[in-house]
């Protein structure tokens, strides 16, 4: 059978990538995100796709959403956990229920897939998760305090649970990038023309790197020699030196 794969965020950036590219391996795509309009084009263009309309951060979403996958007779053979966004601004000036929102997708969404898909997966002892995390995972992020601490709950969850499942057949990766040119910084609030667009990575690039890591069985990756060398601060500065080196860079 055709396998399938799971994609959140579908809708634009790297979820749209994903989908190509999966698209080439032979997946047959069920893509998410709210936007109908612009899952139906990419659903279009791919073929072997079909589009679901869902806000993950909402209360019920994902049992809908799986109830959903199950009525069209599908089972989920790679999961890319890519629904996601982040805000900048101090902590105590933004919204309050929008970053609780935040933590609900990031981080609630993310958790109640995995264990959604896990069932059919370990008893056919094959599958695979993606989860994308972030350099961000690495060190706290003052001026963007929960959208940080949001990726280091994936990435340690990520690792976890790659330790976990590695001996039933199932592989799960936490993709790390740095900056990449998607919608990320508009909808964080970035200011057009900041430092973030301008050491911004490929998206094709980043997604290329995080399925060949899942390829490999590997349990992280950090597309790029400069992400890679900047995530290993924490192991070569004091966490106060990369909390101030963190709080100045202006985006």
């Amino acid at each position: 059978m055709t396998p399938v794969a799971l994609i959140t965020g579908a809708s634009a950036g790297l979820g749209v990538d994903f989908a190509r590219q999966l698209a080439a391996k032979g997946y047959r795509l069920v893509l998410v995100a709210r936007r109908k309009d612009r899952l139906d084009a990419l659903a279009g263009e791919l073929g072997h796709a079909r589009a679901v309309a869902c806000d993950l951060g909402a209360p019920g979403a994902v049992a809908e959403l799986m109830a959903d996958i199950k009525a069209a007779g599908e089972t989920v053979s790679l999961l890319v956990n890519n629904a996601g966004f982040g805000l900048g601004g101090k902590f105590a000036r933004l919204d309050g229920a929008r970053q609780r929102s935040m933590i609900d997708l990031n981080c609630g969404a993310l958790t109640e897939l995995a264990r959604a898909v896990l069932p059919d997966m370990l008893a056919k002892r094959k599958g695979a998760i993606l989860n994308v995390a972030s350099t961000a995972a690495f060190q706290p992020g003052p001026g963007m305090a929960v959208y940080f601490a949001t990726k280091a709950f994936v990435l340690s969850f990520s690792e976890a649970l790659h330790e976990e499942l590695k001996g039933e057949g199932i592989t799960v990766t936490a993709l790390c990038p740095g900056p990449t040119a998607t919608e990320f910084s508009r909808v964080a609030g970035f200011a057009s023309g900041s430092g973030f667009e301008n050491i911004a990575a490929r998206s094709s690039d980043v997604v290329r790197a995080g399925l060949e890591a899942l390829e490999a069985r590997k349990a992280i990756v950090i597309p790029g020699f400069v992400n890679k060398a900047g995530a290993q601060g924490h192991r070569l500065l004091p966490r106060s030196w990369l909390r101030r080196i963190a709080g100045s860079i202006k985006m």
